[in-house]
């Protein structure tokens, strides 16, 4: 608990003893959760944390950079623990998102971004479907 507890300090965010319950479930492992998710793995019996706090924290968290938001569509929306470079396989059918390494996707021939501004990164889903035997 005092690794997480120094991570959040680390990028200015105090370590509520919610905001602690939830970093716990995002960096168990390397993984792509949803709000809901997390909310009910918090929940999962013991006292409650509001659906309001979850929301509040994963974007707070997103914003300090500990976590990386991946939205699908404006009503998906994963959590991803893994903050370095890489891209995105979307399961349509599973609803499962999965990690493409950067080596395995060439992208080159960016535009020159607006004046003013400059790339921070670039987001890839690849959205897949399973196939079905058609026998």
């Amino acid at each position: 608990m005092n690794e997480i507890i120094q991570r959040l300090t680390k990028h200015g965010i105090s370590p509520t003893h919610q905001r602690v319950e939830i970093a716990q479930v995002l960096f168990a492992k390397p993984q792509h959760v949803s709000a809901e998710q997390v909310l009910n793995i918090v929940n999962n019996g013991h006292a409650v944390t509001s659906k309001a706090t979850v929301y509040n924290t994963l974007g707070l968290f997103a914003r300090k950079g500990l976590i990386r938001e991946v939205i699908i569509d404006p009503t998906k929306v994963f959590y991803d623990s893994n903050i370095t470079p890489h891209y995105h396989f979307y399961n349509e059918d599973t609803g499962m998102l999965g990690d493409i390494a950067v080596s395995d996707l060439d992208i080159s021939n960016l535009p020159e971004p607006p004046t003013g501004t400059s790339t921070e990164r670039v987001d890839v889903i690849v959205r897949v479907k399973n196939q079905t035997d058609l026998q």
